[in-house]
């Protein structure tokens, strides 16, 4: 086994219940944003919500698994990969979203409907898709992890502060609109910091690794919106919905991937500097697309396919 597979940071039990709260109240202050209305308005994009859905929680964890047998990883990285693909939708995806002119309304739908399914899905995801692979399974085995402590955890952390979030942000709406642009740039500034935080505990064996992961991390995330622009336009969805399913299907929440690792896999080496940097990574590569697209207009790049 190499030396990566068998780095652990140990955390007490305090800091962890502090890292825990950290990740509620990002998800808290994302619930602020979402209205019942949202979930009802996904359903008159029906095509692009089920896209966005299946591509997410089905097609990119079986696309994972795929790559792992191509890239050939340590096992600690491979169960990392595994576990960012099996995370639901990372909460600045709406945000890409708007800035690169697209459908933020199905963004939001696609976003909010993603974590209420990773409920069950994320545990679901990574004990079959790790247990699956031959390069994870012997990790998984050594762990011996119940995918229904998981679905406890997860419902805890994103569950009940996606439920008191949304039911602030409707019983008390001038309060909900005074907090919830601080709350946004809190919570990314928290994540950020809780990110840069795990990278830095992992530096050394970050650096042994540096090249690898950050390869692994690129096409794993190239893969990821590659595929959610060409199925959606394979579909014949609109410029703006591809756009939308394009950043749902490509930035994850890892912010939730390493809470597990810390709960469950004591701050595995690998796991966490794959789904830290990941949770770097998908920033620059997500603002780059945006800064890019939102010099396309959406509807004049309809009228020139039309044209085609």
């Amino acid at each position: 086994m190499a030396p990566i597979d068998q780095v652990h940071l140990s955390f007490s039990p305090q800091t962890l219940a502090l890292l825990n709260s950290v990740l509620g109240l990002v998800m808290f202050g994302v619930a602020l944003e979402l209205k019942v209305d949202d979930f009802r308005l996904a359903l008159k994009s029906p095509k692009a919500l089920a896209l966005g859905l299946f591509g997410h929680h089905v097609l990119f964890p079986a696309m994972t698994y795929v790559l792992i047998w191509v890239l050939q990883p340590l096992p600690s990285i491979a169960l990392g990969m595994i576990l960012v693909s099996s995370c639901p939708a990372g909460h600045i995806s709406n945000f890409l979203v708007h800035y690169a002119r697209g459908n933020t309304a199905l963004s939001v739908s696609v976003s909010a409907l993603s974590t209420v399914a990773a409920l069950v899905m994320t545990p679901l995801n990574f004990a079959f898709w790790g247990n699956l692979h031959p390069i994870t399974r012997g990790l998984m085995q050594q762990v011996a992890m119940s995918p229904w402590e998981m679905l406890e955890v997860i419902v805890l952390l994103l569950g009940l502060p996606l439920v008191l979030g949304m039911w602030v942000a409707a019983r008390f709406p001038a309060f909900a609109a005074r907090v919830r642009r601080p709350m946004k740039w809190l919570s990314l500034l928290i994540l950020l910091g809780f990110i840069v935080g795990a990278l830095a505990a992992n530096l050394q064996h970050f650096l042994a690794y540096i090249n690898f992961v950050v390869f692994v991390v690129f096409i794993h995330n190239l893969l990821a919106l590659a595929t959610g622009y060409g199925l959606s336009t394979a579909l014949g969805l609109p410029e703006r919905d591809r756009r939308a399913i394009t950043f749902e299907m490509g930035i994850q929440n890892s912010g939730l991937g390493l809470i597990l690792i810390f709960n469950f896999f004591n701050g595995l080496g690998g796991m966490a500097i794959v789904t830290a940097w990941w949770g770097i990574w998908h920033i620059v590569a997500g603002m780059t697309l945006a800064t890019w697209w939102k010099r396309r207009d959406p509807l004049g790049v309809a009228a020139a396919e039309g044209r085609a």
